[in-house]
């Protein structure tokens, strides 16, 4: 019988590490998620489904079995370590769903086609550098969510004991406050919209209005931006603290060889110094 040469697996794994890492593969993957985002565009348009519809479909799908393929490598490559890092995880459930037949209770994922696009932020570092830096900064934007919730709901019990009987529509109830003060916030037609007609009612109501959107609007939505810059700019630090570290170990480790070389050549020296017998 012929012998079979049996291709270790470590040499395999790392192959395929080798190759799925490869820069050219990684463009070329970040250019289908780009096409894919394309045609799920297109997809919604009814007049180009009625001419290239199909040709659209079997694109989508081809490019889910490379997607797959790319899935499949990555876990034979990092087996079970796969599960540790959160973007494998992202990039498996978002690939993951796209395999759910979209019918009958499934139906809803269909739409959720559309996160594969998402998968952007996989290939690009900036982007995952500003993924994880929101990530990092979700305690402190939690702590100013809080605080704005307690304004919230001080001003819209305000408002409804003020302005509920004149204006039922807008703060007739709590949570017809609650919403009518978010208008408010993101400044869409609050002035000619709500506050001056409520101020032909009652003139002074400019002074609930004026700082309420100096806190509720400017103050918190500086504070949500400095927490979030303040994380991006600590990741930044770390990561320069990461390359020094480094490069010190680095020049330390070339340092002990030096030493150890100019060790070996005292040693030498001595050697050669020594009296002949």
């Amino acid at each position: 019988m012929p012998s079979t040469s049996v291709v270790p697996t470590n040499s395999l794994r790392q192959r395929l590490k080798t190759f799925i890492e490869n820069s050219t593969i990684q463009r070329s993957l970040l250019a289908l998620i780009l096409i894919n985002a394309v045609i799920l565009g297109l997809e919604t348009s009814a007049e180009v489904m009625a001419n290239i519809g199909p040709f659209l479909m079997a694109l989508d799908k081809a490019i889910l079995v490379v997607f797959v393929i790319e899935l499949g490598i990555r876990l034979v490559v990092h087996r079970f370590a796969f599960f540790k890092d959160g973007w494998n995880v992202f990039d498996f459930i978002v690939v993951g769903i796209a395999l759910v037949p979209a019918s009958g209770p499934f139906a809803v994922l269909r739409a959720l086609r559309v996160l594969r696009v998402l998968r952007v932020l996989t290939f690009v570092p900036s982007m995952r550098k500003i993924v994880g830096a929101l990530i990092k900064s979700l305690n402190g934007m939690l702590s100013i969510a809080m605080v704005l919730g307690l304004v919230y709901y001080v001003a819209a019990v305000m408002v409804t004991k003020l302005f509920g009987e004149a204006f039922p529509d807008w703060f007739g109830s709590l949570g017809a406050s609650l919403y009518t003060l978010f208008q408010v916030m993101t400044l869409e037609s609050w002035s000619m919209g709500i506050a001056r007609p409520v101020m032909e009612e009652f003139p002074y109501a400019w002074a609930f209005f004026v700082p309420f959107i100096l806190i509720a609007t400017f103050t918190m939505l500086n504070l949500f931006i400095a927490v979030i810059v303040n994380a991006v700019q600590t990741m930044h630090d770390d990561e320069i603290k990461d390359e020094i570290d480094a490069e010190k170990a680095t020049q330390q480790q070339l340092l002990e060889q030096m030493q150890q070389l100019q060790q070996e050549l005292q040693a030498l020296r001595r050697d050669m110094n020594k009296p002949r017998e």
